[in-house]
């Protein structure tokens, strides 16, 4: 069938249950009933009667479901509909002996309609456990025709854009979904557990922070003030740590103005904890534990171990390059080469603990297959963690890699308010060069850190692509509802 001839068809069956709207108003009948209730769901009548009766036996137990619609056979005095609930389905043996006149409403149902049916639990003589009703109601009719309930959406473009229509059609959409909600779920109850107190942020912010990200910019009428969509909830929960709330996490939407790809959604979910006197070994344990509680709670198809080794990043681009002694203080002229020689891409101003973390980036990150904890980022890149106290060169700070994704991104927090301004300073004199990503100067934070700050560890965790790992999904829209899309 043409595109022309299948838009024409689809106009045709539109137009086709309009008029069954019609026919049903004209009996008096609503088609989008309300004011009803069911006394099970779909999956209770199997659970309670899944292995009783007898085929051929009927029960004295009434029961009043509903869902939609999914599959019809039969026609005349014996008509059989599928509904589905979620992913529970249970048949409706539609017997005219026993409707009576309303067997007629039965036979201007259309596959995807929502009904709701009251009636006795029986087992067909085919064997099959259904539901026989004295009542059906159409309380949802569909305008529009599912889509062919074997063979689903193919379209994925079409399963972003119209997620209803996925969700109703295709089992794997769901769950996914509902193991998400199971990951989310396992998170919290590490930390609740651990006793992190859960806490909302603000999402309108008037200075971005936290992140390396371009914001996203709105303006707010009433204060006649500039304000943000927050790149992430990091500096006011660390005001929280200030304020004498040693354990601190939210669970929540940011915002990042940067493009769309596989791992990449303007909007997206992360977690993010901060525990005072933590470093970022304890913090390693911690992630480690809320990873593999997320894994046990949904049977994970990932391979995760335990005891997650320890790389210095350092020490990994030397295995990459073969340049075994390539340091932080090197000539930024051999960094400069060694870029070129591997086909990295850099910039003049950049110094040589970037260039490093480019090397990495470009050379190692996605090889990293086996959960490893990559550790000690240079200062340059790291503007908010706790120079090493070991190596004033490089930080405190990981990031969790599995599968060659960044999944967490953590470290003992810079609680020194001098050396934080130095560093807002050097990332304030970026962005006026023309940065978008650097970060500006947070006076209102630098009054919290000077208000005294205990050493703490704090972490984030990338929700989505946690759910991609624990699901085996491979692009962060098929782990997101309603991910941002082009327009069509």
């Amino acid at each position: 069938m043409s595109s022309d001839e299948d838009t024409s068809h689809r106009a045709d069956l539109v137009a086709e249950r309009r008029a069954k709207i019609a026919w049903w108003r004209d009996r008096g009948l609503d088609p989008y009933a309300v004011g009803l209730s069911v006394t099970h769901q779909l999956a209770d009548i199997h659970d309670e009667w899944d292995g009783k009766l007898e085929a051929g036996e009927e029960s004295d137990y009434t029961v009043t479901v509903g869902g939609r619609v999914v599959l019809r056979r039969g026609h005349g005095k014996l008509v059989f509909l599928v509904l589905r609930q979620r992913a529970a389905e249970l048949q409706l043996m539609c017997r005219a002996d026993v409707l009576g006149d309303a067997m007629a409403l039965v036979s201007e149902l259309d596959l995807g309609d929502w009904v709701m049916a009251t009636g006795r639990v029986v087992r067909t003589k085919r064997g099959e456990l259904s539901v026989q009703p004295d009542e059906v109601v159409l309380v949802g009719k569909a305008l529009v025709p599912m889509p062919d309930k074997h063979h689903g959406l193919r379209d994925v473009q079409m399963r972003y854009r119209q997620r209803w229509a996925d969700l109703a059609v295709n089992e794997d959409s769901r769950a996914v979904f509902e193991a998400r909600a199971a990951i989310v779920r396992a998170l919290r109850d590490e930390l609740d557990e651990r006793g992190y107190l859960e806490v909302e942020t603000p999402i309108l912010q008037p200075i971005p922070g936290g992140a390396a990200a371009k914001p996203f910019v709105t303006y707010h009428n009433a204060l006649d003030a500039e304000m943000f969509l927050r790149i992430a909830p990091e500096l006011y929960l660390k005001r929280l740590i200030a304020g004498g709330m040693d354990r601190v996490y939210e669970i929540g939407r940011v915002f990042r103005n940067e493009g769309l790809s596989p791992r990449h959604n303007p909007e997206f979910t992360i977690l993010e904890s901060y525990q005072a006197f933590a470093d970022y070994h304890d913090i390693m344990s911690l992630t480690e534990a809320l990873v593999l509680r997320a894994a046990g709670a949904v049977g994970s198809v990932a391979d995760l171990g335990r005891d997650w080794p320890r790389r210095r990043l350092l020490d990994l681009v030397r295995e990459a390059t073969g340049e075994g002694d390539l340091d932080y203080d090197d000539p930024i002229d051999r960094l400069r080469s060694l870029c070129g020689s591997h086909g990295v891409p850099f910039e003049e101003t950049w110094g040589t603990g970037k260039l490093v973390l480019e090397l990495y980036e470009k050379l190692v990150e996605d090889r990293i297959d086996e959960p490893t904890f990559v550790i000690d980022y240079p200062v340059e890149v790291s503007p908010l963690a706790r120079r090493h106290r070991d190596d004033p060169r490089v930080t405190e700070r990981f990031e969790l890699i599995i599968g060659g994704r960044e999944l967490a991104n953590a470290f003992t927090e810079l609680t020194d308010p001098d050396d934080q301004r130095e560093r807002f300073e050097v990332q304030a004199r970026a962005r006026a060069a023309g940065d978008e990503e650097a970060m500006a100067v947070d006076e209102d934070y630098l009054a919290a850190m000077e208000f005294g700050i205990p050493p703490t560890g704090g972490l984030g965790v990338g929700v989505d692509r946690l759910v991609m790992l624990l699901t085996g999904q491979p692009a962060i829209r098929d782990v997101v509802l309603f991910p941002a899309l082009r327009p069509e």
